[in-house]
């Protein structure tokens, strides 16, 4: 993987290799990256078997991420969260439904939510962020007030509360 000035770093109880194939199998354009397994050094700090996976590198639609294994310490939050821009209703069902499978039913709305991993998502359709620009002040109002009430976000009905129809 080509060397980044900016790296989404994500921590991982011990699945990290599991999360890494998982997103790589979701994303068409995404690569699996080096793998790194922990050495016998430091075992007191960090409680690692030695050679078990320590840093898991990949790429998702040429983001680069790395993944770590380092115990459960700290858990994913919705502070924290990758949004995935879409163009069709047919994107935004397949990450929805494929990031969603085994994630939290209960943390999704506005079209958040949290993976298997706990990690969260945002599957946004591009159209929204043109008409929240939008000079209509009642259209926008009428928009956002539908995408509150939805859980995954729904294209043309964002578009028909935008038209006031």
């Amino acid at each position: 993987m080509a060397a980044q000035k900016l790296v989404t770093h994500l921590w991982f109880d011990k699945e990290a290799e599991e999360a890494a194939r998982f997103y790589c199998s979701v994303f068409k354009d995404s690569k699996l990256g080096d793998i790194t397994l922990y050495p016998k050094a430091g075992h007191e700090v960090h409680k690692m078997k030695e050679g078990s996976v320590m840093l898991v590198q990949f790429e998702l639609m040429g983001a680069p991420f790395m993944a770590l294994n380092a115990g459960p310490l700290f858990k994913f939050n919705e502070a924290v969260s990758i949004l995935i821009p879409c163009d069709t209703q047919e994107e935004i069902d397949y990450y929805w439904d494929k990031l969603g499978a085994g994630g939290d039913p209960k943390a999704r709305q506005c079209g958040w939510l949290k993976d298997r991993f706990g990690l969260s998502w945002q599957v946004n359709p591009t159209l929204m962020d043109k008409l929240m620009k939008s000079p209509d002040k009642a259209g926008v109002e009428r928009l956002f007030a539908a995408m509150m009430e939805m859980k995954k976000m729904d294209i043309a009905a964002l578009q028909r509360a935008f038209d006031g129809k």
